[in-house]
């Protein structure tokens, strides 16, 4: 919600910049309101307004950039996920303990990134209690037996399965600092203000140069519902976790419905869904 109110604001104020311009042509003498003032204001302004473009695609670009970087993390993370939890189901049975783990580690690393419905809680990435999760699933794994007396063979396949398990555990550590990483904001505050600085005395140039009428003062007003959209979009790629527009749970869901032994009728359609198990 606050990058909704952050958006309305920015347009009472953008909108209220030109109204201020329109205001100081009935205050200004007329010998500040003269052709070449106009002139020399219009060239001023035309310069504010190439960097002020500029500088808002470069924020939106970042954003958004920001945006599918974490996205990209948490199924590649998901990913992740799943293939340890089919090689655990490779190793058999004696791997059911590091399983069980890996699925708590995955419910917790749920909850703690989307908080349930109507709580007050925000997302959580750096998780003390998923970071000792993720270790008791490698502990879990190291403390697998892959010997096997009567079947050398086996007790080699096993003991590849052991090794790659590990890997992945590795990858998913590594993994999971790149999304404690990637979910910090990436847009400046103060690069924020003074764009919106610039804006403002943009809409305020215009109103001094243009006619006072009810059509300009629409024309401003649609102009700044626009800045504010822009604005609304960068707060809320700004923060891919949260908001109106935070990353979809469905990978991670995905991930958990793979590690049931018996899947519900929800991970039954999502499994078919994502193809064969």
């Amino acid at each position: 919600m606050s990058s909704i109110w952050t958006s309305l604001a920015v347009t009472a104020v953008v909108f209220a910049g030109g109204l201020t311009g329109l205001a100081l042509q009935r205050l200004l003498p007329e010998t500040h309101l003269t052709k070449d003032t106009h002139a020399v204001i219009l060239l001023g302004t035309g310069m504010l307004s190439v960097l002020a473009s500029l500088v808002l695609g470069l924020q939106i670009t970042s954003a958004k950039n920001a945006y599918d970087a974490t996205d990209t993390a948490v199924r590649n993370y998901a990913a992740e996920l799943i293939l340890l939890s089919e090689v655990l189901r490779d190793y058999g049975a004696r791997a059911t303990t590091a399983r069980d783990s890996l699925r708590n580690f995955t419910e917790q690393i749920k909850h703690d990134i989307w908080p349930p419905s109507g709580s007050q809680a925000r997302p959580y990435l750096d998780s003390d209690k998923a970071g000792r999760a993720l270790e008791q699933v490698r502990s879990d794994i190291r403390a697998l037996d892959p010997q096997v007396e009567s079947d050398p063979a086996k007790s080699h396949a096993l003991e590849q399965l052991q090794n790659e398990a590990l890997d992945i555990n590795l990858n998913l550590l590594r993994q999971r600092w790149i999304l404690i990483e990637k979910g910090e904001p990436t847009v400046q505050k103060t690069v924020f203000y003074i764009l919106v600085a610039w804006i403002v005395t943009i809409f305020a140039s215009f109103g001094l140069n243009a006619p006072r009428n009810g059509t300009v003062v629409t024309a401003f007003l649609i102009c700044s519902l626009a800045i504010g959209g822009a604005v609304f979009l960068i707060l809320e790629m700004n923060r891919p976790l949260e908001g109106v527009m935070r990353i979809s749970r469905e990978p991670v869901e995905l991930a958990l419905c793979h590690m049931e032994w018996k899947l519900d009728p929800v991970c039954d359609q999502k499994a078919r869904e994502a193809g064969p198990r």
